[in-house]
């Protein structure tokens, strides 16, 4: 699988993504007669191309309409999350007040100041919990309002190349913005960078999207127009040539692992089955004589963990998980996220200088 490594971005070039309304051709059909097919004549042209001109018009304004409702719908549930170091944006999850959100918009503080999509004073919230493996954090209002609307979220099964989807949230403090795009890829497993108040996670299945993803929208929506949340906008590519945004591509954790995720921290306060696969070591990247990333050296392999039952030992060198070659920890983690807890791997490694193979039942992170 490819895998991608990007930086969590706060400050973006923005990129307007247009809406384009699909034309219908009226095309002008034969008409019989003695001598064979003619063409139509001049007012006969002109008659038919007068009644296919309102077809894009009434297509175009039903797209315009859908947009309308979904936003209407969504954009109550989402919510500015202003911490002390920094501005994004959560999700309402439930009536009670819960917010779900990213853990690098959290950062290390307990208490933030929340402002709802339709306006109105700002609201006190703490820390739940926040799970930085997966970029993923829960907040709760002190005291939630009358009327506070939770999202409805979706299946990541759903969620299709081609389909429409809004990206909701506050971008460089717009609160209530808007942008528009398509699901460009899906399964995208992606590197965040810990620089810039990234997270360093390795983030696998993630939704790929034109939808401009701007500074503040991290944590935000990503909508379709059916009105389901299909994911949490998190990242933005930067171009390695030039170190800037890479206009419509951006990248949103999937449903399925935000329903997960945040679905255990509100009901029990911390994450308790992460559905990551482990090899459940501490390891660092080794390089060889020409300083050169060549492999993952096991510093520890935890008693009764995945490599551990497999005989991996401290010291060893993993140079390949299944088909994958391994050369930095970054890439064991992009590995591994491809994976399942209870998976049978093969695991390649060096040891003494000797290569050898294990097959590891991965554990879980």
């Amino acid at each position: 699988m490819t895998a991608f490594r990007l930086r969590a971005r706060r400050v973006l070039v923005s990129v307007t993504a247009g809406v384009c309304a699909a034309v219908l051709a009226g095309g002008c059909g034969l008409v019989g007669g003695p001598s064979g097919p003619r063409a139509p004549g001049p007012a006969e042209g002109v008659a038919t191309a007068r009644a296919a001109a309102p077809a894009a018009p009434r297509r175009a304004a039903q797209l315009e309409d859908d947009y309308r409702t979904v936003i209407r719908e969504v954009l109550p549930s989402v919510v500015q999350i202003d911490a002390e170091k920094g501005l994004g944006s959560g999700v309402v999850y439930d009536a009670k007040g819960h917010i779900v959100t990213n853990a690098h918009v959290v950062g290390d503080e307990k208490s933030f100041r929340v402002t709802v999509a339709t306006g109105g004073a700002p609201l006190a919230a703490r820390l739940v919990f926040s799970y930085p493996e997966q970029d993923l954090a829960v907040i709760r209002l002190d005291r939630p309002p009358a009327g506070l609307k939770p999202a409805r979220f979706g299946e990541s099964s759903q969620v299709e190349v081609g389909q429409i989807v809004l990206a909701m949230g506050s971008p460089l403090g717009l609160a209530g913005s808007v942008t528009q795009g398509i699901v460009s890829a899906t399964g995208r497993t992606v590197s965040e960078s810990a620089a810039g108040g990234g997270t360093g996670a390795t983030i696998g299945n993630m939704v790929q999207t034109s939808a401009a993803i701007n500074p503040g929208n991290s944590g935000g929506a990503l909508v379709s127009l059916g009105g389901e949340i299909v994911g949490i906008p998190t990242l933005a590519a930067a171009d390695p040539a030039v170190g800037s945004a890479a206009p419509g591509i951006g990248f949103a954790i999937p449903v399925s692992m935000v329903k997960n995720i945040a679905g255990q921290i509100v009901r029990t306060g911390r994450v308790t089955d992460s559905g990551r696969a482990a090899l459940n070591i501490t390891g660092r990247t080794v390089l060889d004589g020409e300083y050169q990333p060549a492999g993952v050296a096991v510093v520890e392999a935890a008693p009764g963990g995945a490599a551990a039952d497999a005989g991996l030992r401290a010291g060893d060198v993993i140079t390949k998980v299944g088909s994958a070659p391994i050369t930095t920890m970054t890439s064991l983690l992009e590995a591994l996220a491809a994976e399942q807890p209870g998976d049978r791997v093969a695991v390649a490694y060096t040891r003494g200088g000797r290569t050898a193979t294990a097959q590891v039942t991965l554990g879980e992170m």
